[in-house]
């Protein structure tokens, strides 16, 4: 491993995967040896439309010619945050039709948090066990990761957690809730999907005491379960919804979209929450010329279609389960052991597979929509050649 990396680079853990990378293109990175590995993770579900995408380079090279960073975001119109804000408008259901764009979705998590603060005039926020937001203070204090959150405490406080799919514990949800946040399908957890008419039920409740409820589509937005946005698989429209990765087609980019009504809470005070970077007019230009390509090529069906085709070839007697919706699965083997082991040998043999957070038997894939039909055989069968070797 490069030496200058450890040296010089923060470290996230004490074994990074280590991989030195001299290109990417469509579903595979190289390395600096020439070796080339099938990415079936997509720079955790980043890389929706694969790497370095024609149309994403284009878009970005075309808008680098314009201008770059001008004005803190919402003071000046530029054109590229207008068309992308306006085209996710178009896309979302019902009164979703203002969005705030900012970096990350973690800042996303953050501004959606405020909002509801804001609009609610309410103090408290209920969120799932084992849930994951991002990774900065007010996102941490909506995740339920105890080992992770120890060390800087005390983090925002009014936070309580409720089970995800356990329908007694909405009751919690009272006239003191700002906002319940939920992941429309849990990531970290290992894939859960909302049982039927949980997340309507949510709904209903906050209906009820007049709370809003917001949706983290960060790793299930822009057509990876199948449907542009996760939640239009349950029958229900939550009050914020929250996007990152995907979004960006491989570039930074985070936003919270909602009602014209509340969002307007957000200028008054006034400047309720700005950014400096977000809305880059180059990364805009690059997340509408994404979701542009989404739609056109109807990859909202394929991955649907993939899906069906990986549990069809994918089939082990150390696999238990494949959780998740189209190409949002993940494997769940008997043990960790297992989990980890499949990782690091499928690495070995050029497929780029990776954990989740909370679920040690779990291992992720979410390759780039764009995926063959020839790559996901290739790589099904380095899984199926590393298990049945072990």
């Amino acid at each position: 491993m490069d030496l200058n990396f450890k040296k010089y680079q923060a470290q996230t853990s004490l074994h990074p995967l280590g991989l030195k990378i001299s290109r990417a293109e469509g579903s595979y990175i190289y390395d600096i040896k020439g070796k080339r590995y099938l990415d079936f993770v997509a720079g955790v579900s980043a890389n929706v439309i694969g790497h370095r995408p024609e149309v994403v380079v284009e878009a970005v090279k075309s808008q680098l010619n314009k201008y770059m960073h001008v004005m803190v975001y919402g003071e000046f119109i530029q054109e590229p945050q207008v068309a992308l804000c306006q085209k996710l408008a178009s896309l979302l259901p019902g009164d979703l039709s203002v969005t705030y764009l900012v970096n990350s979705g973690t800042e996303a998590t953050e501004g959606a948090l405020k909002l509801a603060k804001l609009y609610t005039g309410r103090p408290n926020i209920i969120a799932a066990h084992r849930s994951y937001h991002g990774n900065t203070q007010g996102s941490m204090s909506v995740m339920d990761y105890p080992e992770r959150k120890y060390p800087f405490l005390p983090l925002i406080p009014g936070v309580n957690f409720i089970d995800f799919n356990d329908f007694d514990a909405i009751e919690m949800i009272n006239e003191q809730t700002a906002a319940i946040i939920l992941e429309t399908i849990q990531g970290g957890a290992g894939f859960i999907e909302p049982e039927k008419g949980y997340l309507k039920a949510v709904k209903e409740r906050c209906n009820q005491t007049g709370t809003l409820l917001i949706l983290d589509e960060i790793q299930t937005g822009f057509a990876r379960t199948g449907k542009m946005f996760g939640f239009e698989h349950y029958d229900v429209i939550p009050d914020i919804v929250i996007t990152g990765k995907a979004l960006g087609g491989g570039m930074p980019i985070g936003a919270f979209t909602s009602t014209p009504e509340i969002m307007n809470s957000l200028t008054n005070p006034p400047m309720g929450h700005i950014t400096t970077f977000g809305g880059h007019p180059v990364i805009a230009s690059a997340a509408l010329a994404t979701i542009n390509f989404i739609e056109d090529n109807k990859l909202d069906k394929e991955a649907l279609r993939k899906e069906q085709f990986i549990r069809k070839h994918l089939k082990h007697p150390k696999i238990k389960e494949i959780r998740g919706r189209g190409l949002m699965l993940s494997l769940i083997m008997e043990t960790p052991e297992q989990a980890n082991d499949l990782v690091l040998k499928a690495l070995d043999n050029g497929l780029i597979l990776f954990w989740l957070l909370y679920e040690k038997r779990a291992v992720r894939i979410t390759p780039p929509l764009t995926v063959s039909d020839t790559e996901l055989l290739k790589g099904i069968e380095i899984i199926l050649d590393v298990l049945n070797r072990d």
